[in-house]
């Protein structure tokens, strides 16, 4: 039987030894699975995701995603060696595909496997709205978010054994407890830090937008046609996994001449706006 105080000591060691670096923000991040297992449990996924859906090829609108992924990729790989992280994407293995489907989203795995529906394009309407969207995603993948939200869910679930071994003598509250820790840590701690992660992809995608020659500032218009897109049908923002669309753009608002600035360090002075 593990004691109670050395579930506690276990769990500060393993949270000591398993962070990262975000190389953005400088912070510490969580990091018990490493990229190392992740990138390749990635790559299949996304071969198989591939492999039943309809892919588009050879189309004008294809060629545009492949062509900003690019140019936003290499912006990261600009902005990652000027701030001393040469060699940080050796791992990552770019893949841009564009597929036949009327939902209205882009997503991008560990590693930098994306892909583009075509039901997002109305929205994007263009190569600066695939920009936007694009920085976004690949933003994702740079941070490592699928690698801190696994860690999570595993600190999520070693946070309900702890609190199961702390009242193992009084089951009665053993229910309530499980009841109560499910809907608090969801609420209070899950959704938070994905939100987090949203902005944080949000902020870090005007950045590479901007290094890749886009205009920052043209984010503010797609968030307006993503809102009106949903016709107001959005849960509150405290119980969705992304900040309200207000939230979103007021930020981006803020961040755009930050963005801006940070791209006239590479000597970029001209951005794309249609």
């Amino acid at each position: 039987m593990i004691s109670k105080r050395q579930l506690c000591l276990s769990l500060t060691f393993l949270l000591f030894l398993s962070c990262n670096t975000n190389p953005f923000t400088g912070k510490k991040t969580l990091a018990l699975v490493p990229n190392s297992q992740i990138f390749p449990m990635a790559f299949q996924q996304y071969d198989e995701f591939l492999s039943q859906s309809n892919v588009v090829k050879g189309t004008a609108e294809a060629r545009m995603v492949t062509n900003v992924g690019q140019k936003i990729a290499a912006a990261a790989e600009r902005y990652l060696t000027a701030q001393g992280y040469a060699g940080y994407l050796k791992d990552y293995a770019w893949e841009y595909n564009l597929v036949n489907d009327e939902t209205v989203n882009a997503w991008c795995m560990p590693g930098g496997k994306i892909v583009f529906y075509t039901g997002i394009l109305p929205i994007t309407q263009g190569e600066v709205g695939i920009a936007t969207v694009m920085g976004h995603e690949v933003a994702h993948a740079l941070a490592n978010h699928g690698q801190q939200r696994m860690s999570a869910s595993q600190l999520q679930a070693l946070g309900a054994v702890a609190g199961n071994v702390a009242l193992s003598n009084d089951p009665e509250n053993v229910e309530i407890f499980n009841q109560a820790y499910g809907i608090g840590s969801q609420v209070g701690v899950m959704l938070p830090f994905s939100r987090s992660h949203e902005s944080e992809a949000d902020k870090i995608g005007l950045y590479l937008m901007a290094i890749a020659g886009y205009e920052p500032m043209e984010a503010v218009q797609l968030w307006e046609r993503m809102k009106s897109n949903k016709n107001g049908e959005a849960p509150p923002e405290f119980l969705s996994t992304h900040p309200s669309d207000d939230t979103r753009i007021s930020n981006i608002q803020g961040w755009a001449p930050e963005a801006k600035a940070e791209a006239r360090k590479f000597g970029v002075t001209q951005f794309k706006t249609q």
